[in-house]
């Protein structure tokens, strides 16, 4: 990865709240700005039919004005990644997704590209990060994104993933980027700690999450992502050593991001475990359009969205009317396993769930903690905190089940005062 990658200026035009012709100019059509010799300063339109350019140079020979030019247009930072497929990733750079280009581009700025000094574990199905006996390392991967890696099923030091669901999503998190190949990483440069707990199946127990969290912590892990769910009729009293890892990795400082879960029909108010925990920040899907996905699970405890792609959910107010229209909502685009071969890499188009949304959180929450935007090491509530207030509302005005706090932004979150909306 370069050192330094391609700032590339463009218009943002919900950002700068400018008409498209504003926005295609250097300035602003018909607007002088005069600054008078006696330190006034005013805005003066061009008379019909004459120049912004031919406005300023009349203005400028007035003997009471110190200068007069074009009103010029500033634009959004953003940084715009060679890689070829990044035009699928409307996750990332779609106008409902997390605003990467922005959020890249203000990471480089904090002296963190991509969140560079973050690590982030992985506790899921392993992750393809290594040529090992029979397997290899996704080609889209950096040899050095990897940290401490264990096998909570196999028990040893080669968390090698045999489904691809791991693997998928650590391409969210940490996909090579600016590098001519695949897709992009919303957090390019963080560390991954890839942890084992799902079998070739995509099955684990709740001891191996348990000692993975705990891992994790003692490891250093600034922030755990869980793309698990356990079944909707888990309660809180069948899982106690995964709420006591959630509660020693919390007060160790992590940020916990869990996937809400794709409920089941009978089910679909109920946000699962471990989303559903205290001290995780639980994660909902919306489609490439912002409507909540038809699978993902909602109520009371979702705290955000993120994009997860699938159907659309059908509108239930009036907010939603413009967001849930019936059409394909996308899926998720990550280098992972093709043709259930652990040695064929591609871009599958199958991968859709809160699964799919939770690295998108993850991700933020280490862009958050390597820019220190928050200061160096700040708690795991103020991270959410922050995350929640920057947040796009969806559905009804504020907190609501359906959507949380909204969807998220990384841009917003990078750019914004502390759990300010900006």
């Amino acid at each position: 990865m370069p050192t330094r990658l391609l700032l590339l200026l463009v218009a943002l035009l919900g950002l700068l709240a400018l008409s498209a012709s504003t926005a295609a100019a250097e300035y602003v059509p018909g607007e002088v700005v005069v600054g008078y010799k006696n330190g006034a300063v005013a805005k003066v339109e061009t008379r019909p039919g004459q120049s912004v350019p031919e406005r300023a140079s009349e203005l400028r020979r007035h003997p009471k004005v110190s200068y007069a030019v074009p009103n010029h247009v500033a634009h959004a930072a953003q940084l715009v990644p060679n890689d070829p497929y990044l035009n699928r990733q409307w996750n990332f750079i779609g106008p409902y997704g997390i605003g990467m280009p922005e959020a890249w581009a203000l990471a480089e700025t904090a002296g963190a590209p991509g969140g560079q000094g973050a690590t982030v574990a992985v506790i899921d199905s392993g992750v393809a990060y290594e040529r090992y006996g029979r397997f290899r390392r996704a080609p889209d991967l950096n040899r050095s994104t990897f940290v401490h890696p264990w096998d909570f099923v196999d028990r040893d030091a080669h968390p090698n993933d045999r489904e691809g669901h791991g693997t998928h999503v650590t391409g969210t998190l940490a996909q090579a980027t600016n590098n001519g190949v695949g897709v992009a990483g919303a957090a390019y440069g963080v560390k991954i700690m890839p942890l084992r707990v799902l079998d070739d199946f995509g099955e684990g127990d709740a001891l191996a999450i348990a000692k993975a969290i705990r891992y994790a912590s003692r490891k250093g892990a600034n922030v755990i992502n869980l793309s698990i769910e356990f079944g909707p009729w888990v309660v809180a009293a069948d899982i106690p050593e995964i709420l006591s890892a959630i509660r020693y990795a919390h007060r160790r400082g992590a940020v916990i991001v869990a996937a809400a879960g794709n409920y089941d029909p009978g089910h679909r108010h109920l946000v699962v475990y471990p989303a559903r925990a205290g001290g995780v920040i639980a994660v909902g899907a919306t489609t490439r359009w912002g409507c909540r996905s038809s699978y993902s699970s909602y109520g009371s405890d979702l705290d955000v969205v993120a994009p997860g792609g699938g159907m659309p959910a059908k509108p239930t107010t009036p907010q939603e009317a413009g967001l849930c229209i019936r059409r394909w909502g996308g899926s998720i685009f990550q280098e992972t396993f093709l043709n259930d071969s652990v040695r064929t890499f591609g871009l599958p188009r199958d991968y859709r769930g809160t699964s799919m949304a939770s690295p998108h959180v993850a991700a933020i929450a280490a862009l958050i903690i390597a820019s220190r935007k928050l200061g160096d090491n700040p708690d795991p509530e103020l991270v959410q905190a922050h995350i929640q207030a920057t947040a796009r509302d969806l559905g009804r005005p504020g907190f609501d089940s359906r959507y949380g706090w909204g969807l998220v932004d990384a841009a917003r979150a990078l750019r914004c005062p502390p759990l300010t909306a900006c």
